[in-house]
């Protein structure tokens, strides 16, 4: 959440407050029931406000749902500039940072790369996210390849002259592909009674894409 600036009125930062409470009590109800249980008029009940007067802070269901989306992207986009940023080709530190994430809140990650919710559709501001955090992770797979970035991250997922090696977008597709498989299978339960450690499987994936 921005922090509130000198030129923000106390109107604006009640309703800023409020909107950050509706949003923390829908990721409780998100994480102890799944997203089909989000349901705006506990909320309301919770908060002690009546149905009209939550509605005027969110329209509905997937306004809410929308920003809990983007609150989720904008999560992963700074967990991987952070890593990013401590190594800027460090492919290993980005699946591990990936891991982290996931496991760090698991209904958080299947906002984002869970079953589609019905009725719902995703905002086209999201794009942006998604290409951002591809980006990091091509530029990082261009970096385990050997070869030298050169271009910004930003122009990588460009069509035409300016996209990024073919090697190293066949690396970067590898690693979300089946780095998600593994989180995804996990997350969900699919391991349980499976002797073997998730965390290792994870592990042997990633070496076998590593390169160096």
């Amino acid at each position: 959440m921005s922090e509130p600036t000198a030129t923000t009125t106390p109107r604006e930062r009640y309703r800023r407050q409020v909107r950050e409470e509706i949003k923390q009590r829908a990721r409780e109800q998100i994480a102890a029931a799944g997203t089909s249980a989000l349901s705006l008029n506990k909320i309301a009940k919770q908060m002690g406000l009546s149905g009209a007067g939550l509605y005027r802070y969110f329209t509905g269901r997937d306004e809410l749902l929308a920003e809990l989306v983007r609150d989720a992207y904008q999560s992963l986009v700074d967990t991987f500039r952070a890593a990013a940023g401590r190594d800027e080709g460090d492919f290993n530190g980005l699946a591990h940072a990936l891991r982290a994430w996931a496991l760090d809140d698991p209904q958080r990650y299947f906002l984002v790369y869970g079953p589609p919710v019905p009725g719902y559709r995703a905002p086209a501001d999201l794009s942006l996210k998604m290409a951002e955090i591809m980006s990091l992770v091509i530029n990082a797979s261009d970096f385990e390849l050997g070869s030298s970035p050169g271009t910004p991250p930003a122009v990588f997922l460009r069509s035409g002259e300016d996209q990024a090696p073919a090697s190293a977008m066949r690396l970067a597709l590898a690693f979300w592909t089946r780095l998600h498989g593994i989180l995804f299978l996990e997350l969900s339960g699919h391991f349980l009674g499976i002797e073997f450690d998730p965390a290792q499987l994870y592990e042997n994936e990633l070496e076998l894409l590593s390169v160096g």
